[in-house]
């Protein structure tokens, strides 16, 4: 297989660093509002990769954070009045939901920021020991000029980038594009103690902390959007490579297009959001998942409805030819072939347009087949295997039924304790909770004004 590696600018062929494990560390989101279908076609590229890699026969370690403390996060738990754990810990199950009415596959670790401090305060306290960073002012910062390769990632020049920057003005800097590693506490915010006093870690540190911790030194494939690449990549590589010696810090960094809606990427900064929850009334799992794989994961995509309906027909027209059972014995369809194009596709940088394209071409053959009197069963398999590799189900689309009725005093009932088991902060047998509902069905969304549920029949997995 090869895979387009930012770093050198080139596609190279994909070999891990340790025998048949691959480490994966992908960036996770900030929990702070609903979960929007940019980070879903991020984490379905994602899932897609790690799918292809346990197909071909490697085992992957995969881990995903969730960056639980944040300016953004501080400031809307105080619009809503509450805790920012609490909101956090409302959109991270807002998050887990979404992800799994898409059908992907969880992370082995997801580690949260807020309960990492102690290695991140390691990592910062040797890179002050090495003469990498240095605290002013509370705070602690990164020198970037003690990083030779400053850059590598993002193609850039230190020199380049602070004459295009926007930097902000700090007179504790040394040079105006040293990043913090550790800010000090602020009246009214989370904080916690550390040699240079109270206070929580900065956005990039985060990461190198939570990797190398559950990774090791050294990863296979480092993962997100391309909108990471500079700063926060670009400085996770500079802290990283500074704090274990080691290079590289990942040999594979592999950046996803972005979403876009109208002219601009899709972000929450931008308030032009499409939720997952939003699109999945709309549009069955199947689709969407397609429909982010329509686009190379390195090109941008242009999210619309009428894109999403016409993949509806599409992958409907993929389970119609799942669905025609026949008696036939004479001409047989042989799937081999379909599975040879869709192989070379996946290992051509993860190209899912040609292995669309052959999945397609495959549903048409397999109709012309039967339609003949021909034989398709081990083409059907094919075609499901084949489309299992991009996490696809072929399950018809559901909806709620009057099954949820006779329940609902009990699913009150277990609603009501879990909001009382937040409050007291025993977050794991809330989820405890929340995942023994979903697993019958019953969907859970917390909002500002409370706790809302819906019944859906599982569709399978």
């Amino acid at each position: 297989m090869r895979l387009y590696n930012t770093l050198t600018g080139q596609a190279q062929e994909f070999v891990p660093t340790e025998g048949n494990t691959v480490k994966m560390y992908v960036c996770g989101v900030t929990p702070y509002s609903s979960t929007h279908v940019g980070h879903a076609l991020s984490y379905v590229v994602f899932d897609v990769l790690r799918r292809y890699l346990e197909y071909t026969g490697y085992e992957v370690r995969h881990v995903q954070n969730f960056t639980d403390v944040d300016d953004k996060i501080i400031q809307r738990a105080q619009e809503r009045g509450i805790d920012p754990d609490e909101l956090a810990e409302q959109f991270i199950d807002d998050f887990f939901r979404t992800m799994d009415a898409l059908n992907i596959q969880r992370a082995h670790v997801y580690p949260r920021a807020t309960q990492e401090i102690g290695p991140i305060i390691e990592t910062i306290r040797d890179l002050v020991e090495k003469d990498y960073a240095y605290p002013a002012g509370g705070d602690v910062f990164f020198r970037v000029t003690r990083s030779q390769d400053y850059g590598k990632l993002s193609h850039r020049t230190l020199d380049g980038m602070i004459a295009g920057a926007r930097v902000e003005v700090d007179e504790h800097k040394e040079n105006p594009m040293d990043f913090a590693l550790w800010k000090g506490a602020r009246p009214g915010e989370p904080s916690w103690e550390s040699p240079w006093g109270p206070g929580r870690p900065g956005w990039h540190i985060e990461c190198t902390a939570m990797s190398t911790t559950y990774l090791g030194e050294s990863l296979d494939i480092h993962g997100g959007g391309q909108d990471l690449i500079f700063p926060h990549h670009e400085n996770e590589i500079a802290q990283s490579e500074a704090s274990t010696g080691h290079q590289p810090f990942s040999r594979f960094w592999v950046h996803n297009g972005l979403l876009r809606l109208g002219e601009d990427k899709m972000s929450k900064s931008l308030g032009n959001l499409v939720s997952v929850e939003d699109a999945l009334e709309r549009h069955d799992p199947d689709s969407l998942r397609l429909y982010f794989l329509s686009s190379h994961y390195r090109s941008p995509l242009q999210f619309t409805e009428e894109g999403c309906a016409a993949m509806s027909r599409s992958t409907e027209r993929l389970r119609h030819a799942l669905s025609r059972d026949d008696d036939n014995t004479s001409q047989p369809l042989d799937g081999a072939p379909y599975k040879e194009k869709f192989l070379e596709a996946m290992d051509d940088d993860l190209n899912t347009p040609r292995a669309l394209a052959v999945l397609f071409d495959m549903a048409r053959d397999i109709n012309r087949c039967q339609d003949s009197g021909g034989q398709a069963k081990e083409a059907q398999e094919t075609l499901r295997h084949l489309g299992g590799i991009l996490g696809v189900t072929f399950a018809e689309p559901v909806t709620a039924t009057q099954e949820s009725l006779a329940a609902k005093p009990f699913i009150e009932l277990l609603l009501e304790t879990r909001t009382q088991l937040r409050q007291a902060k025993e977050y794991s047998l809330a989820d405890q909770i929340r995942q023994g509902l979903e697993t019958q069905g019953v969907i859970v969304e917390d909002t500002a004004q409370g706790t809302n549920w819906e019944y859906r029949p599982s569709s399978g997995s």
